[in-house]
């Protein structure tokens, strides 16, 4: 679904909030510092590890905990952007990036030609799956949200989005106070990124890193055992539940909503079913964004 927007509506200045020099307020760039094709990563220093591997780079710039970088990569314009950890960012962040594509700042318009972006996501994850071993490649053909963000927004899903919630709703038996939502990847992005090294199925995003995860330190679960039921639920089309992190779903469901084309691929730096984590993960992320790169 692709938002229509009132083509007619002037956005006031408390709603679409600008930075001097017609800067977009949280990222604090212009519509010239960023390319439609966008790698989004949740630590800042991950921007330049990635930007190293550039031809060029035209653009550097940083606002609080979003690092922007955009050069060139064997001809081809890319924009490395760093969100930080969580949904509650990712909302900020893509909000953003389409306002600097589809809305006229100046004016405080939506432009009248929208502007498709490609954003992939590579991050890092705990797998869910035993089977699946510790620096494997996973992509997120689907999400489920344990996140918020969906639920203030206008949204549409598909009837297979809606027949998998309700199908995990009753496998879950999560408490009444969390209500998930479950939304889809770009088809056109998961070929595109799809190879033997990799390994596909649904991610849990989570709102937090310790009890929405399942760990429990000091303070007891009132989700017991759900890792559990993460780890053998099945869909019936076949996917499984394959990792965990903390912002996929919320990219998916506005990047889409936006008429964007959104995929996350992380590598996966713990295995919470054979309870291990990874003693060096970092050379095995720059294969990751060697891999990333050389695909789109």
């Amino acid at each position: 679904m692709e938002a229509s927007g009132n083509k007619n509506i002037q956005y006031p200045a408390s709603e679409l909030v600008l930075g001097g020099k017609n800067t977009i307020y949280h990222l604090g760039i212009s519509p010239q510092d960023i390319a439609p094709s966008i790698l989004l990563v949740g630590d800042q220093d991950r921007v330049a590890l990635i930007s190293n591997y550039f031809d060029s780079v035209r653009h550097r710039s940083q606002h609080r905990e979003f690092v922007v970088h955009t050069g060139t990569y064997k001809g081809k314009e890319i924009s490395v952007v760093s969100t930080g950890i969580g949904t509650d960012n990712i909302d900020i962040v893509i909000n953003e990036l389409d306002a600097l594509f589809n809305i006229d700042l100046i004016h405080r318009v939506n432009k009248e030609e929208h502007t498709p972006l490609k954003l992939i996501r590579i991050g890092t994850c705990g797998i869910l799956q035993p089977h699946i071993p510790v620096h494997s490649f996973i992509l997120s053909g689907n999400a489920l949200g344990f996140d918020n963000v969906a639920h203030f927004y206008q949204m549409e899903f598909s009837a297979s989005e809606k027949q998998t919630e309700v199908e995990m709703r009753h496998h879950l038996q999560l408490p009444s106070t969390i209500q998930p939502y479950f939304t889809s990847s770009s088809e056109t992005l998961l070929k595109e990124l799809s190879s033997e090294e990799t390994f596909t199925g649904i991610t849990v995003t989570s709102s937090g890193f310790y009890g929405p995860q399942g760990r429990a330190l000091r303070i007891p679960l009132s989700t017991y055992q759900l890792n559990e039921r993460l780890e053998s639920f099945e869909a019936s089309d076949g996917s499984k539940i394959v990792n965990f992190e903390m912002e996929t779903s919320a990219l998916y469901v506005l990047g889409k909503a936006l008429g964007h084309d959104c995929l996350t691929i992380c590598l996966g730096v713990a295995n919470r079913a054979k309870q291990e984590f990874s003693d060096n993960y970092h050379p095995h992320m720059e294969r990751l964004i060697q891999y990333v790169l050389e695909r789109i």
